[in-house]
């Protein structure tokens, strides 16, 4: 009789703490995917890749109508060519995030952006996927990015003079961002939405080197995170 009795005290404890952990949300939550980051974009280390720049971006590349959004940038330099002082091209990279008010129209137009892309002459894009992250691969002028849509967001990973896109800092942001990009965005049905053209006045593209450090007189001994004294 106490081996049933300590049995059944021992089920009801276990009960009870499943419940407590389900009060508290804990059930569910591995395997889930991490948040995106309050300002868009990694404000630290990413794997080997080192975080050295934040800026706020004024114009938005992806314009969706009645739809406003800001734009955010971060730079990343490889650890070991920063310590080397050696900083090649594929060295650093820039990271720019659009985040939306709502998602409403934010994948009908970044198709739309990339078509408009492919027909310019000097670029080459193509559907890829990296670290499992579905997007599309631009390259041209001197430049290599991946982009992608996700939720309320646009994502865009590369540089110029870049030979390709590292996948660990695409895994990180596929990871917060996961992609919204079909099969055959270059060239399947538009995704549904409306259309609008920008309105008279309203600012156009932004200068994909706006984040880009200058680093002819860059001094990797004196360089240090934001943050940092």
């Amino acid at each position: 009789m106490r081996s049933v009795a300590r049995a059944a005290l021992a089920r009801s404890l276990v009960l009870g703490v499943i419940l407590a952990v389900a009060a508290t949300g804990a059930i569910g939550a591995c395997g889930g995917r991490p948040p995106p980051p309050a300002r868009g974009v990694a404000e630290g280390a990413i794997a080997d890749w080192e975080f050295r720049r934040f800026q706020e971006v004024l114009d938005i590349e992806v314009w969706v109508s009645q739809n406003p959004a800001k734009a955010f940038a971060g730079t990343y330099v490889r650890a070991a060519a920063e310590r080397s002082g050696r900083l090649g091209d594929d060295d650093l990279v820039n990271v720019f995030v659009t985040r939306y008010e709502r998602d409403d129209g934010v994948l009908r137009a970044t198709v739309k952006f990339l078509r408009r892309l492919a027909q310019e002459a000097g670029y080459h894009l193509e559907e890829d996927k990296v670290e499992g992250v579905r997007l599309v691969k631009i390259t041209g002028n001197g430049e290599t990015w991946a982009m992608w849509s996700s939720r309320g967001h646009v994502v865009k990973v590369g540089g110029r003079g870049r030979t390709g896109v590292p996948g660990d800092v695409v895994e990180w942001y596929g990871e917060r961002y996961p992609s919204t990009l079909p099969a055959g965005v270059l060239e399947g049905p538009l995704p549904a939405g409306t259309d609008e053209p920008r309105p008279e006045g309203e600012e156009g593209p932004y200068d994909p080197d706006a984040p880009t450090p200058d680093w002819e007189s860059y001094d990797p001994k004196k360089a240090k995170p934001p943050g940092t004294k």
